[in-house]
């Protein structure tokens, strides 16, 4: 088959190639704007992205059941996908980024505090402008490291690779 017909047949995954996918980054938009906004919007994001992880988790599983039909030890490669894929999600698409931005958003307001005069309302606008610059610079390492991290544990239990496609 000619290249360019493969990538038109293939099939399109809703949580990673449509603009579902930022729902993923529900989060850290959330922890960016922390310090603008009631501590329950922030949580409200994370229920947002963790809806997200949990329905492409499900997803994954579905077709994997889907390629396995009946064969033997089908539960297992359903399981084996639902768990991959939401261990890798909620690492490396809550945990992680979550804390990486909340950490450098507290740290951008204690230092304009501790380094300016700016009136407080600057600072936290500031500090959120900070972190949602960062956003796209944590994601593919955030990405690469969560691999590396399966890769040498979780998925040495059930012989999944990182190359088998989880990404945000």
């Amino acid at each position: 088959m000619d290249p360019t017909q493969e990538k038109h047949t293939k099939e399109v995954d809703i949580y990673r190639d449509t603009w579902i996918r930022f729902l993923g980054y529900a989060n850290e938009v959330g922890e960016a704007f922390r310090a603008l906004v009631p501590v329950s919007a922030v949580w409200a994001t994370y229920a947002v992205a963790s809806v997200y992880v949990s329905a492409d988790a499900l997803d994954k599983g579905k077709k994997a059941a889907l390629v396995h039909g009946d064969n033997p030890g089908k539960t297992i490669q359903v399981a084996v996908a639902v768990v991959d894929t939401f261990v890798w999600q909620a690492l490396a698409s809550v945990v992680i980024p979550g804390f990486t931005i909340n950490r450098m958003c507290a740290g951008s307001l204690y230092l304009l505090g501790r380094t300016t005069r700016l009136p407080l309302s600057v600072r936290k606008w500031t500090t959120t402008a900070i972190g949602l610059s960062t956003i796209p610079f944590i994601i593919h390492p955030i990405d690469r490291g969560v691999d590396f991290l399966l890769d040498s544990s979780l998925r040495k239990v059930y012989g999944h690779s990182a190359g088998e496609g989880l990404d945000k």
